[in-house]
């Protein structure tokens, strides 16, 4: 997309040349075997039929002079091939990611173009990451697109201020395409862990491009110490595994000590912002050996300055997990219980606030809320994590016998 829109110039024609161009590789590659190099091969084609198009519906008019996307074409794939060099186009998502996040789109809008465009996610998947309707982020992004047109926003490489200026919203989208890999459950965990490394990627990108800015290495951090993670993420069955019941041996050591150095280094420049810390507070799990040592009142603390510098629903949810820890879960239920409004088509409140409920021993109103959980869960793990809940609380709803077993005939296992 980055290297069409070099040419054409235009949102819409980039995009239906590369949708045209996957088309082709779809049908020939299964043939003819994949190109030496793929993604060359990809705007190859896609520039070609674009060029066909607009000649096609161009045929009555005269061409201008200077169009040179359009006449200039003797020698075309030579001339293409001179400037794929090597890593040249490679890096044009960063810099496509710019373009999208351009100060005449508002933020919402902004990140939600760049996740369709750059990153190729659904509506669907960019509406759960927004808490938002598929309709909703449908007009969403249809409206971007079409104040990218009417604006006439320059798909130019932006300038050093332009790029400073456009930073929040670039981390902010590279940090949601982390999430979509992220939150995979474990069928899919596999499929979709490419977008974790290309997060990854990206945010090392910007760092080489910000190497003082203390947010940027807060976002790389952060990912490092989440996907740090991942190996002991998931059972064998595809299962979800929290936090604490994780086998910490499997986390990934090179990334955590590179995480850790990192949101170090950020500390001390003392200008503190969301990602450095979200990024603290991954790193307090990160450098605890054991759950037990993990330092609660000190998460509980961070969460606090989140809600202070990013307040959001979400954010006082997290912290509720650590008020628990740290207070119970009487005070952790009464600090959610006002979220219920805006979080009412969220799968984790309801799962946090039945764990809270089964704690306090409410097992009817846990049973409720797990219920709401289950209709709500976006993926098979979420699913069966609740379940294994409700099926607790089944078990400790059954009278029990003088010997210790269920009535009902059940047998122990």
């Amino acid at each position: 997309m980055g290297a069409l829109l070099r040419y054409f110039r235009d949102l819409d024609t980039a995009e239906e040349a590369f949708q045209n161009a996957c088309l082709r590789a779809l049908k020939s590659w299964p043939q003819n075997g994949p190109p030496r190099d793929p993604a060359a091969w990809l705007i190859m084609v896609g520039r070609n039929v674009a060029i066909d198009e607009v000649r096609r519906a161009r045929k009555q008019q005269p061409l201008p002079e200077d169009d040179l996307a359009i006449s200039d074409l003797d020698d075309a794939e030579g001339k293409l091939a001179e400037r794929l060099d090597g890593s040249h186009y490679r890096d044009d998502i960063l810099r496509l990611m710019f373009i999208c996040c351009h100060p005449q789109l508002p933020a919402t809008q902004q990140i939600a173009l760049a996740l369709r465009i750059v990153s190729g996610l659904t509506v669907k998947q960019i509406a759960r990451a927004f808490l938002v309707s598929e309709a909703a982020m449908e007009q969403r992004i249809t409206r971007a697109k079409t104040k990218v047109a009417d604006a006439g926003v320059p798909f130019e490489a932006p300038g050093a201020v332009e790029r400073s200026e456009r930073l929040a919203g670039v981390a902010a989208m590279i940090y949601l395409i982390f999430n979509e890999g992220y939150s995979a459950s474990g069928d899919t965990a596999e499929i979709r862990k490419p977008l974790c490394e290309e997060a990854m990627r990206l945010a090392r990108l910007l760092l080489r491009l910000f190497p003082s800015e203390p947010e940027i290495m807060g976002l790389t951090a952060l990912i490092l110490l989440q996907h740090a993670r991942s190996a002991a993420r998931f059972a064998e069955d595809g299962s979800l595994i929290l936090l604490d019941d994780q086998d910490r041996s499997l986390w990934n050591g090179t990334m955590i000590a590179e995480g850790l150095a990192l949101i170090d280094k950020a500390m001390r420049h003392h200008r503190s912002g969301p990602y450095q810390i979200q990024a603290a507070i991954a790193a307090l799990h990160a450098r605890a050996a054991t759950p037990e040592e993990t330092d609660w009142t000190q998460i509980d603390l961070l969460y606090g300055a989140l809600e202070v510098v990013q307040p959001s629903p979400v954010v006082t949810l997290n912290r509720a997990v650590a008020v628990s820890k740290v207070r119970g879960p009487q005070a952790a239920l009464e600090l959610i219980e006002p979220l219920a409004p805006k979080l009412a088509n969220y799968f984790h409140f309801y799962g946090v606030r039945g764990a809270f409920l089964m704690q306090l021993g409410r097992n009817d109103e846990a049973r409720v809320a797990f219920d709401r959980a289950i209709a709500l869960a976006n993926t098979s793990a979420e699913a069966a994590h609740i379940r294994m809940h409700l099926d607790r609380l089944i078990r400790d709803s059954q009278p029990k016998t003088a010997n210790g077993g269920a009535r009902q005939g059940a047998k122990a296992k």
